[in-house]
């Protein structure tokens, strides 16, 4: 989910409760559109956010936004456990372990999971993720394992307190730090670290996340370049960062990702979504298109990415639940 799509959906639901908020989120009527569950979503994530200053009802949206790990959505839980990493909020992790490690749960919610454990910076994970590491079917989780847990410790680390970080203009935690500025990289030097598979992985997404925060069109085409890893994870990553550069220079990059026939879902479905937070006219036949996709999780990242054109082009005063 691009950070445009994030704080449009953290508007309020016109003061709503959490009760109210949680029937949404879990579609207790049975006919709450997408769209209106995920905004009911980012509502319980605000909330929980307010750990310090509100302990009791951040609790309380921890426990109702995990009530969402039942769901059907594939999509939709994915988001869930994203939300919890973001929260900065150590009560959700213990969730997060149970669905990282839980075989039944889709390889894309278990990745996110694992994500939001790095994300959330929680040393008590590490021999969960370990054992994700070491056991899970899914290269893709197991990459975003090893990924959480240099993440966590490299929060702990004397380098996070010692290196200087570009100030982000994204709010969101990213599954690795920018590489520092005690280093003057080139946009060559960066792609070259970006795709060099001898690195460690958690090196070339620190290379990632410093060429998103340099943000110019060089820099896009640069990143655009990591759609051609064989990692399902690493072009899903460049996908992300798209959606929040917002740059319309790369929407023939990820057009043709998203058209890829053999393309992974978790991709395809960033793809989308990035598309979704771009915004130019020329996107949104494709949108329409990929809403009828045969792939469910691409079919959803679609239809909510519309929904959010819609709203954005509305005259509509507040995005409240239909």
């Amino acid at each position: 989910m691009s950070t445009n799509f994030e704080k449009q959906l953290e508007q309020d639901i016109d003061n709503a409760s959490l009760e109210s908020l949680r029937d949404i989120l879990i579609d207790k009527s049975g006919d709450n559109k997408l769209t209106n569950r995920f905004r009911a979503l980012f509502n319980l994530k605000c909330v929980a956010e307010l750990y310090e200053e509100k302990p009791e009802d951040a609790e309380k949206a921890v426990n109702y936004i995990c009530e969402c790990f039942q769901d059907e959505s594939e999509l939709l839980k994915h988001e869930v456990a994203y939300v919890l990493g973001q929260t900065k909020n150590l009560k959700s992790a213990s969730k997060l372990r149970e669905v990282m490690l839980d075989q039944s749960q889709q390889c894309m919610v278990r990745h996110e999971a694992s994500e939001a454990l790095g994300a959330l910076g929680d040393k008590e994970s590490i021999p969960a993720l370990e054992k994700s590491l070491k056991e899970d079917p899914s290269i893709e989780v197991r990459q975003t394992s090893e990924l959480a847990i240099e993440r966590i410790k490299w929060k702990h680390s004397e380098a996070a307190k010692s290196e200087k970080l570009q100030t982000s203009l994204y709010s969101s935690i990213d599954p690795a730090p920018p590489l520092a500025l005690d280093k003057d990289y080139d946009i060559a030097e960066l792609k070259s670290i970006l795709n060099n598979g001898d690195e460690p992985l958690f090196k070339r997404y620190r290379a990632m996340f410093r060429l998103r925060d340099i943000g110019t069109d060089e820099a896009c085409f640069a990143l655009a370049s990591g759609f051609n890893d064989p990692s399902a994870l690493f072009r899903h990553e460049i996908a992300y960062v798209f959606g929040q550069l917002g740059n319309p220079c790369v929407v023939p990059n990820l057009v043709e990702v998203l058209k890829r026939p053999n393309e992974a879902p978790m991709v395809r479905h960033e793809a989308a979504e990035a598309l979704g937070s771009i915004a130019t006219d020329e996107v949104f036949p494709i949108l329409k298109e990929h809403a009828k996709d045969s792939d469910e999780v691409v079919r959803e990242s679609a239809l909510v990415a519309l929904d959010m054109y819609e709203y954005e082009n509305s005259n509509e005063l507040e995005y409240a639940p239909a």
